[in-house]
């Protein structure tokens, strides 16, 4: 895919989630935003998968450690053609397939069910390892959050992952800087990230998360790597392609009014 056409994409993978957390009246827009290009990226022309047949055994896997942001992985999913994107607005409703937090029963496509944070990851290592000993050639993709690398359990899965030498997995870890509460820096400072992925033995890759060619690049060098898991730092901005939400904790969690939402899905439609 071209630039263009990787736009187009992220900025649907945009419209789609925030039509589902305007529905639902709840969400968290802000981290959904800010991945938006990487899904693009993945689910557009990098990973290996059968929208037809979503269990096919040897497809790559994708979990989002950062589970809460579930909208943006629910529109990817439904523009690669899981599921049609007439179901989005269903978003929390009872009785629809599209919950807060990614089901793997439940919705085509979900490799993992994710919401706890920490644990995305550590399913992601298993999937990985086990790809490993069955002799099998796919790829695991993860996403996790800045705020979400807080959790121990992150840097227990890092030190697994590289103990195992687990190649097959890459990790992008979402650098928007912010949390519910505000800074990660401020309230509970992680970084740096790159400096302690090197130390538990992993590939690093510091990138711009809105940036094609990097993201291309990323991957790329990732699958080049051999015998150590790859992690990509990506700095990204919170609430990416909608003005008033660009940068803003308070974005985190929370559903637009009526008039914001118009606002916004007219500023990505401009894109």
């Amino acid at each position: 895919m071209n630039h263009q056409e990787l736009a187009q994409l992220a900025t649907c993978i945009r419209r789609g989630a925030l039509t589902g957390i305007f529905h639902a009246k709840s969400g968290h827009p802000g981290g959904s935003l800010s991945i938006a290009d990487i899904l693009a990226v993945l689910y557009g022309e990098e990973m290996n998968v059968d929208p037809a047949h979503p269990s096919w055994a040897d497809r790559d896997r994708f979990v989002l450690s950062k589970g809460h942001c579930a909208p943006a992985l629910y529109a990817a999913l439904a523009e690669k053609g899981f599921f049609s994107p007439d179901e989005l607005p269903t978003l929390r409703h009872i009785d629809s397939r599209l919950q807060g937090h990614p089901d793997m029963k439940g919705i085509p496509g979900v490799d993992m069910s994710t919401g706890s944070l920490g644990q995305g990851i550590s399913a992601a290592c298993g999937m990985a390892l086990s790809a490993k000993l069955e002799g099998k050639n796919y790829r695991v993709y993860t996403i996790v959050g800045d705020g979400e690398s807080e959790e121990g359990q992150v840097w227990e899965a890092a030190m697994f992952a590289s103990h195992y030498k687990l190649d097959n997995l890459c990790l992008f870890l979402d650098f928007n800087g912010l949390q519910i509460d505000g800074p990660v820096t401020e309230v509970m400072n992680c970084t740096p990230h790159d400096t302690k992925f090197e130390a538990f033995g992993w590939n690093v890759i510091k990138i711009d998360a809105h940036n094609y060619d990097q993201i291309k690049a990323a991957l790329s060098e990732a699958k080049a790597t051999k015998g150590k898991p790859t992690a990509i730092i990506a700095t990204s901005i919170k609430g990416k392609g909608v003005s008033f939400m660009e940068g803003k904790a308070e974005w985190h969690g929370k559903a637009p009014t009526a008039e914001e939402f118009e606002k916004a899905m007219a500023e990505l439609k401009g894109e």
